[in-house]
């Protein structure tokens, strides 16, 4: 109910106000859930949709329902499909925090820093490499740029359209711990669980199209670059020394 309230509700009322205001250019921040478990990897745009949750329907919802608002007063949108998310601002100002917190890169720090006891791995069963899940890291830093840069092209008479947001590369659940541990020097103690229901094998973006129409390249995306900003953020938040 909260995901449909926000993302389709709270969506849907705020363009009718938009459309009201004169507002007729939006980027959406969308997700790679609406794809479920996808029928090829790398994924493009033009992948079926088929979100197992209902966090990802009520993204694909959100998606629609902004072109029927926008499209009959001339607005258009770019909706944003978010891959994983992930470290820090570089200069150390911000970062991740969540209350739970559920994502493997924060987890994985907190345990090497010595913040929490343990991580778990949610299926070391997948049809993988390694049975662990791969998803698809983008830093916040290259999201960041890439909502300039979407609002920049409708500014200048883009049309808009759908474009995912990761880099092409996959890393595994045993790929970010191992980073982790070679960034922090300490071990991360992970414990295997079962597979969560809604939780694909993997995700991995074909980027070609937000490249090649907006002309930016993630800078900041290799996983150890996300991981070095993300443990800085870490260890500032929990008063530890930087090294």
């Amino acid at each position: 109910e909260e995901y449909y309230d926000v993302n389709v509700i709270g969506t849907l009322a705020l363009a009718a106000e938009a459309v009201t205001a004169g507002v007729d250019k939006v980027v959406y921040s969308s997700s790679c859930a609406i794809y479920g478990t996808p029928r090829s990897i790398p994924i493009g745009e033009d992948a079926r949709a088929a979100p197992m949750s209902p966090y990802g329907a009520s993204k694909a919802a959100a998606e629609r329902l902004l072109l029927d608002v926008l499209a009959p007063a001339g607005g258009r949108r770019v909706a944003l499909r978010y891959f994983n998310a992930a470290g820090a601002d570089p200069d150390g100002d911000t970062g991740e925090r969540h209350d739970p917190e559920t994502h493997l890169i924060p987890n994985a720090i907190r345990t090497a820093l010595g913040l929490r006891e343990h991580i778990d791995i949610y299926g070391t069963d997948f049809p993988t490499p390694d049975g662990t899940a791969i998803r698809d890291y983008i830093h916040v830093a290259d999201l960041a740029a890439a909502h300039v840069a979407a609002l920049g092209s409708l500014l200048d008479g883009g049309r808009g359209g759908v474009f995912n947001l990761g880099t092409g590369t996959g890393s595994s659940v045993r790929d970010v711990i191992a980073a982790v541990v070679a960034a922090t020097g300490a071990p991360v103690e992970a414990r295997p669980c079962p597979r969560r229901p809604v939780d694909p094998p993997e995700l991995v973006a074909d980027p070609t199209a937000f490249q090649e129409a907006l002309g930016l390249r993630p800078e900041m995306s290799d996983l150890d670059t996300i991981v070095a900003t993300a443990l800085a953020w870490h260890r500032k938040e929990a008063g530890l020394p930087k090294d």
